[in-house]
């Protein structure tokens, strides 16, 4: 893969997000209507995740458009060859990169090494016991705390209501830069291989991340934190959508097949779980639209590092790239609307959500470094199985701690959702399976 392959198709893929704008903005308009009535519905305006939505992008702008201005002026005056001094070496890799014919010379170390001696099964049970329970732990955690924060209240006594917390955005920034540290951290203590890719190409999926992570903590504003988790596991759809548009991808009968039951299994449970008056329980207009938000972003995030990948790079550089970028935009964003010291002060009134939200940061860090361990260790696929029970298991925690419930029929939905995507990691292991026999049937033999 040279570098002019690699320009070539991030080229296509700013394309195609050109020309789908207008499609999109027509639409969205009649959507964002029906949004907006029932915003008023509900409160006032300053409390319109619409409004919100818009007011980030505006701040985010203020970064990014100064941002594309430069890179675009030292490309124009071809920096270089022209350029030298002390900030050469920055601006070379921030906008030009190295050459990825020299990242690909070099060895690239996996996140974290394999073992090369055999281990005993009793160890590899135990190594994949402590996986699948950090995983577990880690994400768990994240989700219970996660509704705690969006949902409820603080310092509610006898004479006072107490107050939510409303701002999704230090949420997604308290979570970003402590994943930004422990990157930082490791990459620092480890052997990486040489970085090739310019880091401004970190700057788009930093920027769907955090709309992805804003939508995902607005929603539960809305809908039911089980629909929430439903939502995550039928992401898959708009995943193979993005695929083909972004990466050009295609798929076997299979992957669609799953697909088709996916939807299908949504479907039932939003069509026959019961809904509470409750806000904070209800599915409504606005929760649909987000979480509509949320899967397309972060569907986004997933195809677009794909094609940072081809630069070689290890898992925890892309980790580190993107939290760079996440927490310049958040922070910006924050400090421009007013919001980073206002949330400060949320914290200083309620020490439980300091508490609540160190912790949320804590066990998202974490939770990545497992994810890198366990897929380094075991592969995807059983990496896959275990994010799939993480997520059962999820809905069935929230419903017993906050008291949602799910109808037979809902139940049944979630049934189909989780078999099918069970479905998938079978598939997808017996066809690498046969992949790997097929290439070996037809690796010829030396005669002696």
């Amino acid at each position: 893969m040279t570098s002019k392959d690699i320009k070539i198709g991030m080229k296509r893929t700013l394309l195609w997000k050109w020309r789908l704008w207008p499609v999109l903005l027509v639409m969205i308009l009649p959507v964002v209507q029906s949004a907006e009535e029932e915003t008023l519905q509900q409160g006032s305006w300053s409390d319109s995740w619409i409004l919100k939505f818009f007011v980030n992008l505006g701040s985010y702008a203020t970064i990014i458009v100064p941002g594309y201005i430069l890179i675009q002026y030292f490309k124009k005056i071809n920096y270089l060859e022209t350029g030298s001094g002390i900030c050469f070496p920055v601006i070379k890799n921030c906008i030009f990169g190295n050459d990825p014919k020299l990242s690909n010379q070099e060895e690239l170390p996996s996140t974290f090494k394999n073992e090369t001696t055999e281990s005993s099964s009793m160890k590899q049970a135990l190594k994949l016991l402590f996986c699948a329970a950090g995983l577990q732990v880690s994400y768990l955690t994240w989700g219970v705390l996660q509704e705690r924060v969006m949902t409820r209240t603080y310092g509610t006594t006898e004479t006072e209501l107490g107050e939510k917390f409303k701002d999704s955005q230090f949420l997604v920034f308290m979570n970003r830069i402590l994943a930004l540290t422990v990157a930082g951290v490791y990459c620092a203590f480890t052997k990486q291989p040489r970085h090739g890719a310019p880091m401004y190409k970190y700057s788009f999926a930093s920027l769907s991340n955090i709309l992805s992570s804003w939508c995902q903590y607005e929603a539960l504003k809305y809908i039911s934190f089980p629909t929430q988790v439903l939502a995550k596991a039928s992401k898959v759809i708009p995943v193979m959508l993005m695929g083909k548009i972004v990466s050009r991808k295609s798929y076997e009968y299979w992957e669609y097949f799953t697909a088709v039951l996916i939807s299908v299994g949504v479907s039932m449970f939003l069509l026959f779980s019961e809904t509470n008056k409750h806000p904070s329980k209800v599915t409504t207009f606005s929760g649909l639209l987000i979480l509509t938000g949320y899967i397309a972003f972060d569907s986004f995030t997933s195809n677009w590092q794909d094609n940072l990948f081809k630069y070689k790079m290890s898992s925890v550089q892309m980790m580190f790239g993107v939290n760079l970028f996440s927490c310049l935009f958040t922070v910006g964003s924050l400090l421009e609307q007013g919001a980073f010291f206002e949330s400060v002060k949320f914290m200083s009134r309620h020490s439980e959500f300091t508490f609540h939200a160190l912790l949320l940061s804590v066990c998202s860090a974490c939770g990545q470094l497992f994810i890198f361990y366990t897929i380094s260790q075991f592969g995807a696929a059983v990496f896959t199985i275990i994010m799939t029970l993480r997520q059962a298991i999820a809905i069935l925690l929230s419903c017993f701690i906050y008291g949602h419930t799910i109808t037979l029929f809902g139940g049944l939905g979630v049934m189909i959702v989780f078999l099918a995507l069970f479905l998938r990691v079978y598939a997808r292991s017996r066809m690498k399976k046969r992949m790997k026999k097929t290439a070996f049937n037809q690796t010829p033999v030396q005669k002696v």
